[in-house]
């Protein structure tokens, strides 16, 4: 698949806010300085699409982007950055879950992990909540053009997974710098946007204190 058009259409903190589920929808989230907002921009051929950011943790909202006008791409905030209060982390963690579980058009989350550090709990642990919910999502790990780079920290990561899951998800590996992966990740979208039908998404009722 080839990405020809690209547009910010906002940011949201309710699911409610969101634009109307009538198209396919794949959420990209992460650790803060995963390298989500480059790989975004590699994706979609455009250098500040995504705002990239070194100060972890700027994403704070839902933002949504429209491809190709027929499917939307989310950047959801980057969890487990250590300086914001536990309340701002509860509150982040609170809005990313109830629209990860109360999307209804949702097709498949891309869990981003850095390739050059060993596995995290939080990663782990963000894994296997999508798995108990039966959320569809694929592990893309990050920078592997980096000098830092190390791929045992791969097998070490799917290793410790495979010590509470039977089978392991897809994976993927990514370089924003070398734009290595973005076939394999575009057509990955693209085989699940035409299995898409609108007519079979039904929009969930959130309660008040859900949106």
């Amino acid at each position: 698949m080839e990405i020809t058009a690209s547009h910010f259409i906002g940011s949201f903190v309710k699911v409610s806010q969101c634009p109307p589920p009538d198209k396919p929808e794949y959420a990209f989230v992460g650790r803060s300085n995963v390298g989500k907002s480059s790989l975004i921009n590699m994706l979609t051929g455009r250098k500040s699409l995504a705002k990239v950011s070194i100060t972890p943790g700027k994403t704070q909202t839902i933002n949504h982007f429209i491809i190709n006008n027929n499917w939307y791409l989310v950047d959801l905030p980057g969890y487990g950055y250590a300086k914001v209060s536990k309340t701002q982390r509860r509150d982040w963690e609170k809005f990313i879950q109830n629209y990860l579980v109360k999307r209804p058009n949702l097709q498949c989350v891309f869990l981003l992990i850095d390739s050059r550090i060993p596995p995290q709990t939080l990663d782990l642990e963000f894994a296997n909540w999508l798995g108990e919910r039966q959320i569809p999502f694929v592990i893309v790990f990050t920078k592997i053009d980096d000098k830092k780079y190390k791929p045992q920290n791969i097998e070490v990561f799917k290793k410790a997974m495979l010590q509470t899951w039977e089978a392991l998800p897809d994976m993927l590996r990514t370089s924003a710098e070398k734009r290595l992966g973005k076939e394999e990740l575009l057509d990955y979208i693209a085989k699940i946007n035409k299995q898409f039908k609108a007519a079979d998404i039904q929009p969930l009722e959130l309660l008040p204190d859900e949106e």
